[in-house]
């Protein structure tokens, strides 16, 4: 088994919610660690654990990231992490899988199906051996906590209640 950590220079960790129904508002987490264990030529062996600090989330908005942060979301202060555990990868195509696990929003642990898309493993130019991936899927956020939601004079949602997730990977294999 080989473990992975996370390039936090190559890698984003971004979300993706509907504004208005008619607009999408894009966030990301500034600050993030994962590890990747692994059995190099079967990546169905992967286990891997993620977490962002919430703190960190940036919407180019600063009145909007402060909301974020707050109860009526986050709840930063109480809450302060994001964590995924894997539980199962599967193969489902040439370079694709599903990533089942477990992600922890708040206080509350819900089932997620990731889809990863593997691009490939390369040696960069200081020998270092690394990974990369692109991880997208969806969450209602509702069912996490974050319970914030408002209603436009016409009745549509100011904030959509799913929010897709979307991640560009790239590990370093450590020594």
């Amino acid at each position: 088994m080989a473990t992975y950590k996370i390039d936090v220079d190559h890698s984003d960790i971004m979300f993706k919610v509907k504004h208005l129904m008619i607009s999408t508002v894009t966030g990301i987490f500034k600050k993030f660690d994962a590890t990747l264990e692994i059995d190099e030529d079967d990546l169905t062996t992967a286990k891997v654990t993620f977490e962002a600090d919430v703190n960190s989330v940036d919407t180019k908005n600063e009145q909007r990231d402060t909301h974020l942060k707050s109860d009526d979301f986050f709840n930063a202060e109480q809450f302060p992490k994001m964590i995924f555990k894997s539980t199962s990868i599967k193969k489902i195509g040439e370079d694709e899988y599903k990533l089942i696990g477990d992600i922890t929003i708040r206080d509350i642990t819900k089932p997620v199906e990731l889809k990863v898309e593997y691009n490939g493993s390369a040696k960069d130019p200081w020998g270092q051996e690394r990974m990369g991936f692109e991880v997208s899927g969806k969450i209602n956020r509702k069912e996490y906590g974050l319970k914030w939601s408002a209603v436009t004079e016409a009745g549509g949602l100011v904030v959509a209640d799913d929010v897709k997730l979307a991640l560009n990977v790239e590990m370093i294999k450590q020594a």
